[in-house]
Protein backbone atom coordinates (compact mmCIF):
# COMPACT_ATOMS: atom_id res chain seq x y z
CA UNK A 1 0.00 0.00 0.00
CA UNK A 2 1.20 3.92 -0.99
CA UNK A 3 -0.36 6.93 0.48
CA UNK A 4 -0.78 9.84 -2.14
CA UNK A 5 -2.10 12.72 -1.19
CA UNK A 6 -4.22 15.20 -3.22
CA UNK A 7 -7.06 18.25 -3.18
CA UNK A 8 -10.23 17.52 -2.56
CA UNK A 9 -12.69 18.79 -5.75
CA UNK A 10 -15.20 19.89 -3.41
CA UNK A 11 -13.46 21.37 -0.46
CA UNK A 12 -10.12 22.06 -1.73
CA UNK A 13 -8.60 20.66 1.53
CA UNK A 14 -5.43 18.31 0.99
CA UNK A 15 -6.42 14.83 1.49
CA UNK A 16 -5.00 11.30 1.26
CA UNK A 17 -5.83 7.54 0.51
CA UNK A 18 -4.13 4.42 0.45
CA UNK A 19 -3.95 2.84 -2.34
CA UNK A 20 -2.20 -0.93 -3.49
CA UNK A 21 -0.24 -0.79 -6.52
CA UNK A 22 0.07 -4.15 -6.98
CA UNK A 23 -3.54 -3.63 -8.91
CA UNK A 24 -2.58 -1.97 -12.80
CA UNK A 25 -6.07 -0.13 -13.00
CA UNK A 26 -8.31 0.97 -10.21
CA UNK A 27 -11.47 3.37 -9.94
CA UNK A 28 -13.63 3.51 -7.18
CA UNK A 29 -15.41 6.13 -4.85
CA UNK A 30 -14.49 7.41 -1.80
CA UNK A 31 -15.66 10.23 0.38
CA UNK A 32 -13.53 13.42 1.43
CA UNK A 33 -12.13 13.02 4.71
CA UNK A 34 -12.66 16.40 5.41
CA UNK A 35 -16.25 17.27 3.65
CA UNK A 36 -17.42 13.78 3.18
CA UNK A 37 -18.72 14.29 -0.56
CA UNK A 38 -18.00 11.03 -2.66
CA UNK A 39 -15.06 11.64 -5.32
CA UNK A 40 -14.17 9.24 -8.11
CA UNK A 41 -10.85 8.21 -7.80
CA UNK A 42 -9.14 6.34 -11.06
CA UNK A 43 -5.55 5.50 -10.64
CA UNK A 44 -3.07 3.46 -12.84
CA UNK A 45 0.00 1.85 -12.23
CA UNK A 46 2.81 0.72 -14.46
CA UNK A 47 5.46 -1.47 -13.26
CA UNK A 48 4.32 -0.39 -9.51
CA UNK A 49 4.90 3.34 -10.54
CA UNK A 50 1.87 5.26 -10.04
CA UNK A 51 1.19 6.71 -13.67
CA UNK A 52 -2.16 8.38 -13.55
CA UNK A 53 -4.32 9.97 -10.33
CA UNK A 54 -7.62 11.14 -11.37
CA UNK A 55 -10.41 12.86 -8.62
CA UNK A 56 -13.17 14.01 -10.30
CA UNK A 57 -16.46 15.16 -8.42
CA UNK A 58 -19.80 12.95 -8.94
CA UNK A 59 -22.58 15.09 -9.83
CA UNK A 60 -25.44 14.99 -7.10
Amino acid sequence: MVEHHFICPYCWEEVSVLIDHSVAEQSYIEDCEVCCNPINITIRFQNFRLTDFRVDRIGQ
